[in-house]
This record gives structure tokens, sequence and C-alpha cells, in this order.
């Protein structure tokens, strides 16, 4: 039999998606077993499609997003593998971005650095190199071909880093020359050794703000369809954003508005060179990642969606306030609903989200689209296990970094469809 466009011929197929099924075989009847599967994959149609053939579960509703035509709105929200040896991306990540491609659906690639001196982690990619530009090219092209929007996260570490990372073994920079204490990854590992990070002076921003421009250009190059600039998560325009780190006494320091400024200007330039239809921004007013906390989390949100409607982005993708800390959910009277009112573009929730609240969120119209990390890098074929409410594989988070395992394969491209399951 069809269901949602898939033949499923076998009896374990049919058991797999109507578990409720659970008579054996044998017992049952192969006419009124027949007539019972028919109704019940109505039902089950029914449910996914409406009567009218659209889909009646929100994340799985086409959205019209500037330019591009989405046809649901589940997204790979960007996720560090440290897999890219050199700074290079590698040919295993033309299979895994390719898995989680979808016809209509969007991708954001892991965080990229923009410059030499934007690494603070082994093995992550860079695009400031023609190396970087020509490596990303067939990864962009395979994604493409499925189908896919492909958007690239650009990212400058910051201080998050130490001397180590940097070229001629030079300190980290950022908005602050306060250090950074040591943390732990969401795998448990311990990062020791960040260096005291050098605070820019102001004739030296433009330089950085120059970095950013030159990535996206590279980005539009290697074929990406546009960039997220990485703007969250106690990085270098982080850093500038929030009061607990961001110590500056020039216009980049003190009041709301010139914290803001570093962000803005970057967003400006890389509007000015590739086009505000192919700009995003993520941002993270409430979390407090890496000592990056500020003192009125939803002022600053506040700020910078309404500021950033002077450029017309695309879209802005925002951390839910209960993402405090990596990988963990609190509790909190906080709402992003504020900032998506105020922000005319696309708005894209992220941070823990599930099917059910992701759902909601776009039900009651919170977000536009739902970010979903950790289980779409466990479940590459996401929206169908949406769409059928199937069980999902579950992360394994000893095989998020290639430094936890000698293959970069393994909890990389590894992970099970559907149908080899079934």
């Amino acid at each position: 039999m069809l269901f949602g466009g898939r033949s499923f011929a076998s009896s374990a197929s049919l058991l797999y998606i109507y578990p409720h099924l659970s008579l054996p075989f044998r017992s049952i009847n192969p006419k009124a077993f027949s007539r019972r599967i028919k109704m019940e994959g109505k039902v089950a149609q029914d449910e996914i499609t409406g009567t009218n053939g659209v889909s009646t579960i929100p994340l799985l509703t086409p959205y019209k997003m500037g330019n591009f035509n989405l046809s649901h709105r589940i997204v790979l929200a960007p996720l560090t593998r440290q897999r890219s040896y050199g700074n290079v991306p590698q040919p295993h990540a033309i299979l895994y971005y390719s898995q989680r491609s979808s016809k209509g659906g969007l991708l954001i690639a892991e965080a990229t650095g923009v410059s030499d001196t934007a690494q603070g982690y082994r093995e992550t990619p860079g695009i400031w190199t023609k190396e970087q530009v020509h490596a990303w090219k067939p990864i962009v092209d395979a994604v493409h071909a499925k189908g896919g929007i492909f958007f690239c996260q650009i990212w400058h570490v910051g201080r998050v880093s130490n001397t180590s990372f940097q070229p001629n073994g030079q300190a980290p920079i950022s908005s602050t020359d306060k250090a950074l204490k040591p943390i732990v990854r969401a795998n448990g590992e311990v990062i020791q050794g960040f260096s005291p990070p050098r605070r820019l002076r102001t004739d030296e921003i433009p330089k950085i703000i120059n970095d950013f421009r030159l990535a996206a250009r590279n980005a539009i190059e290697a074929g990406f369809d546009g960039v997220e600039i990485h703007a969250a998560h106690g990085y270098l325009i982080d850093q500038f954003l929030k009061d607990q780190v961001n110590d500056r006494t020039d216009q980049y320091g003190g009041s709301l508005e010139n914290r803001c400024r570093f962000a803005l200007e970057i967003v400006e330039a890389v509007v000015n060179e590739i086009g505000a239809d192919k700009v995003g921004i993520r941002l993270s007013p409430f979390a407090d990642y890496s000592e990056a906390g500020d003192s009125n989390p939803k002022a600053l949100g506040l700020y910078m969606a309404e500021a950033l409607n002077k450029y017309g982005i695309v879209y802005c993708h925002m951390v839910e306030p209960r993402m405090k800390t990596v990988g963990e959910k609190f509790e909190s009277p906080d709402s992003l609903l504020p900032m998506r009112k105020a922000f005319k573009g696309t708005f894209i929730a992220a941070g823990g989200y599930e099917r059910e609240d992701g759902n909601k969120a776009v039900a009651e119209n919170h977000a536009d689209l739902v970010a979903y990390g950790r289980i779409f890098l466990a479940n590459p074929d996401l929206p169908r296990r949406f769409e059928l409410n199937a069980p999902l594989n579950k992360y394994n988070r000893e095989t998020f970094y290639t430094l936890d395992t000698k293959d970069p394969v393994v909890g990389y491209t590894d992970y099970p469809f559907l149908e080899s399951i079934a």
C-alpha cells in the first residue's frame, strides 16, 4: 500500500507504522486485515494531509521564506561536528548534509570560521581560503541535488580560543581583555587553557567586519543560498552584545545601542555584499554560554529584533530562554514572543524542541520555522519521522565530535533511516 508517497509492502512495515495493530498476523483474516489497514491508513493519511491533500501538521506545512519556497518548517540547526581536518570541509560531509536534505527543506551548515583568527576548536571548517571554498562546493551541490536550501553559518569565536589556534601564537581577540574560565563541553570534555584575550582597538574593528563580508562573498561563491551570521552563544559578536563581557568605553561599549553596533555593522556589510534576501542571523540574548550573560536579555533581544528590520534580512534565528547553558533545558518565565512580534522577517526558534512543542510553536504563531539540532543529527529523515509520528533514534553524545571517535563516519552518517529499521 502507499503511505505518504512511499510503498510499504511487508507486514513488518505495516506493524511498524501501525504498532497498535498488535495481534499476530496469523490470527487475522487477510481480507479483514486488508480492510482494517485501508481504514487505518486513510485516518492516518487524513491526519497528515487533511481531506484537501494539504498537511495539517503545522511543522509540515509549506512556507515562503523571502525568495525561498520551503515545503516544511523543520530546519537543520547549525551543529559543530569537528570533522573538517585542517579547517577544510571533508568529503564525508557530502553524505552527512545530503542525508538530512529534503526538497524545500532549510539546512544551516555548522559554524564556519571567517578568518584565521576565528578558530577556537579543532577540525572546524573555515571559508576564508580558496581551498575551503572549493571543498564546500560538492557539499552544497549534494544538498541542492536533493532540492534543499543551504545557508552557511559564518563565525568568529573571539576569546573562546587560545594561542595554539591563533596565527603566530598571538592572543585571541575580543571586545574585552577579561580571561575566560575553563568550560565543559556537551560531551563532558573539559576545555582548558583559554588564553587571555586582547581587546580589539577601535580602529581594528572594521577589519573584522570586512572578514565577515568576505566570508559571505565566499559562501555565495561556494554555492550556498545565503549565510547566517553567528551572533550567539558567547562568541565574538555576542561578546560585544552582552554587558557581562563588554566593558568597552568607546562607541562599541556601554549603552545598549553601542553594544549592538558591532553586530549591526556586520549585518550591514554582509547585506551590502550579497543582498538582504540571503542573510540571516542567530541570536541568544537569554543564554549565558562562555560567561556571556546580560543584565537585561529581554531588552537586548527586543532591540536587536527591531534594529534588524532596517536591513530587511530574510530571517532572525533566536535561541529559547530555556537554553541558558549548553545542552540543558531550564524552566524560564521569559519568552521569545516579543522579539517574534517585533521582527518583520521570518522568525526561527531553536532550543530543546521536540515534535509536539514544535508543532505548537508554529500553530500558535510563536515561530515561522523551528530548528532542530541533536535529534536531527540522530534522525537524518526527521521530517519523515515527524510526518508519521514514528519513533526517533537516540543520539549518542560520545560521537558528537571526532575527538571522541577515530572514524569520522561513526555518529555522523551511520544513523539509520526508517526504511532500514522497519
